[in-house]
């Protein structure tokens, strides 16, 4: 039995939209929730429904087989219907929230609300700040539509003449960005604070966008474009990967339209003339909406009333790093955790200064798969080099969504003299590595740091992730053994400690599920405990319904996606799994095996996912330390019986909150935070 994993992520967005819906959510993160569960459902129709419309449009027999016992476009039908149910879930719980800001004395309003000093306001911004930003382009039936890009919002404008014969169409870009917000404060009442979308200020300003024209009526609809999000590279092997890179881009930026989403207010033949010339058929690629879209800016509202934000606390420091001291000298006595973003991302950014200036580091080997804006990671790169260092970067080219960052960092790096690299033709780098290499007496020593998250100091911040710190010979040996591998790809990697995808991870929690069936069948106690974002890998599923059958207990923390049916009698009885989603995002990954009371528990940079195990480079460490486990253990222990945040899996699609027997409310992110607290 295994779920569809396309209607599984669409029930974790359901829990997102569920953080938005719960009251006991700070009001103004209940609003950037609306826009983070917007942001994920847009990835999610350029990604995933852009491949099931290809698929069901495919006229070849080979391409149009069952996709978990649905056709292509039963599926998509399937899928349309759960968005379009989310969809007006979302607009009831936002309309809510704004009810409730008005009680709180914020109000959005829009053009026909303005009182006159409001409006002079909004035609003096749109004079500053707008009106040099627009684009007008005017439509004829008889003429090709203008390239419009997708990741943007469009108002699509119709003006008709005094005889109401003569009607003229247009398509602005509102010009979003950092210069020119999609919010604008306005001056407001004493006791209230108004705020206009960027959008309506636009409205307001049809007459002097348009005032060429003769027209007795103006009006504009919003509408948002998705294209197709697939990255496609070209075989010319007279260019570089870079070149290729840049083309793949910008033919990304122009795949084909695979729908348009558009205010219902919108008058028929302007919506016709729109779809026409994007090619789209009112039966798949056309959905109305609101007002208002690309609401994945809810999540940069201004934060007008601090009160109603979230207050976190400040990341604490490990209690084995103390202020301006060495972490090398402590890593070299014992192995150091961290759990961001309970603890600081500054270590792990001191770890790499300090090797910066080290005069016996002599290399510095590290892998980047998505990074900050203004990287502080980068800078220190770019200062270890300048300090005499041999620094190598694997940045992964191929991070969705990161390909440009990630090229603009290649190319700064290599002109401050770091030696970049691009891994593996075909095969995604995902593992997050460091190795630094120090001359000690005779010797070269290695300190090395594997993580489950990307090092990226702004994430780390609201990322539940894992990092540990080690100088044990066996897992540097291994972490050297990557390096060199992924520098020259020709060689094999052959690791003591280390589980590595594509080579051995999936053989090495397949036979450890196995141990502990035997165990099972001993009648001796056997567990896996186990930490996930996505678990949709069918043949990891099925061993687990395997140990299950065996008498294997066995717990199942997953975010996101999640194939497997927990609780079918027979098949799955002894697997019980829950989700939490809460205001940091649940991303460490995490399995634990019983193994006869000598437990073995690893951390992971990999789902439990086909590309995860199969064509990725993923790394698996484990934690030898005993006071590391222990910590493990606990931290697990909290989540597993989280009563508050923690959503009950057993249903697909329920998503209802785990209900338990502890009369205590434990919301674990919380907890675990007291947890390091008092440790």
């Amino acid at each position: 039995m295994i779920n569809n994993r396309e209607t599984s992520w669409l029930s974790f967005n359901q829990r997102v939209l569920q953080e938005a819906q719960d009251k006991t959510v700070p009001l103004m993160q209940r609003l950037r929730f609306l826009g983070i569960f917007s942001n994920n459902l847009d990835e999610f129709i350029k990604v995933r429904i852009a491949n099931i419309v290809k698929l069901a449009q495919c006229k070849s027999s080979k391409n149009r087989k069952m996709i978990d016992h649905y056709t292509a476009r039963e599926l998509l039908e399937l899928l349309n219907n759960q968005i379009n149910s989310l969809q007006k879930n979302f607009s009831d719980t936002y309309a809510e929230i704004l009810t409730e800001m008005e009680s709180k004395g914020i109000y959005v309003i829009n053009e026909s609300q303005l009182d006159r000093e409001q409006e002079a306001f909004c035609r003096n911004y749109f004079s500053k700040v707008i009106s040099m930003r627009l684009v007008p382009l005017i439509l004829r039936k008889s003429t090709k539509m203008p390239f419009l890009p997708d990741n943007n919002i469009y108002h699509a404008v119709k003006m008709r003449g005094k005889d109401c014969v003569q009607v003229k169409y247009a398509v602005i870009r509102i010009p979003v960005s950092p210069a020119c917000p999609r919010f604008v404060e306005l001056p407001s009442k004493t006791g209230r604070k108004d705020i206009i979308f960027l959008d309506d200020v636009i409205r307001l300003c049809l007459d002097e966008i348009f005032f060429m024209f003769k027209y007795s009526e103006i009006e504009a609809f919003t509408f948002k474009l998705m294209r197709d999000a697939e990255l496609t590279m070209d075989d010319d092997i007279s260019k570089s990967l870079i070149e290729k890179m840049e083309d793949g881009i910008e033919n990304r930026l122009h795949g084909r339209p695979i729908r348009l989403i558009y205010d219902n207010q919108m008058p028929a033949d302007l919506l016709d003339i729109i779809a026409s010339k994007l090619k789209l058929s009112k039966n798949e690629g056309l959905a109305g909406g609101g007002r208002y879209h690309l609401m994945r800016d809810l999540m940069k509202f201004p934060k007008v009333s601090p009160e109603l934000e979230n207050s976190n606390p400040p990341a604490l420091q490990h209690p084995s790093i103390k202020p301006y001291s060495s972490i090398l000298n402590v890593i070299r006595k014992k192995d150091v955790f961290l759990n961001y973003p309970y603890h600081t991302f500054n270590h792990f950014i001191d770890f790499l200064r300090e090797a910066a200036i080290d005069p016996k580091v002599e290399s510095i080997y590290i892998t980047l798969y998505r990074t900050a804006d203004s990287s502080k990671v980068i800078n220190t790169l770019i200062n270890a080099v300048k300090n005499g260092k041999n620094v190598v970067v694997l940045i992964e080219l191929f991070a969705r969504f990161e390909e440009e960052k990630n090229m603009e960092y290649t190319e700064l790096l290599h002109r401050e003299g770091v030696k970049v690299i691009h891994g593996i033709q075909g095969v995604k780098v995902h593992s997050k590595l460091v190795l630094i290499e120090r001359k000690e007496g005779n010797k070269t020593k290695g300190y090395a740091c594997i993580g489950t998250g990307n090092f990226n100091e702004v994430t780390a911040q609201i990322y539940v992730d894992y990092a540990l710190f080690t100088c044990n010979p066996f897992i540097v040996s291994d972490v050297r053994s990557i390096f060199d591998f992924l520098l020259n790809t020709h060689k094999q990697v052959h690791c003591q400690k280390l589980m590595m995808s594509p080579y051995s991870m999936r053989e090495q929690l397949k036979k450890m599920i196995l141990q502990e069936i035997k165990h099972a069948q001993k009648g001796e106690k056997a567990c896996i405990y186990a930490k996930f974002n996505s678990l949709t890998d069918e043949g990891m599923i099925k061993l687990l319904y395997k140990a299950s059958q065996a008498g294997v207990e066995i717990r199942l923390i997953v975010r996101g996606a999640i194939c497997l049916q927990p609780q079918v009698k027979g098949l799955s009885e002894n697997i019980k799994a829950v989700s939490i989603v809460d205001k940091y995002l649940e991303h460490a990954r995490l399995v634990l095996f019983g193994n006869g009371g000598n437990e073995k528990i690893y951390i992971l940079s990999a789902d439990l996912m086909r590309r995860n195990l199969d064509y990725r480079v993923e790394v698996g460490v484990p934690i030898l330390d005993k006071n590391i486990k222990e910590t493990l253990k606990n931290v697990f222990n909290i989540q597993w019986n989280d009563n508050v945040k923690a959503r009950d899996l057993n249903i697909c699609g329920n998503n209802n909150y785990v209900k338990n027997d502890n009369k205590q409310q434990i919301r674990s992110q919380i907890a675990v935070y007291e947890y390091y607290k008092n440790e």
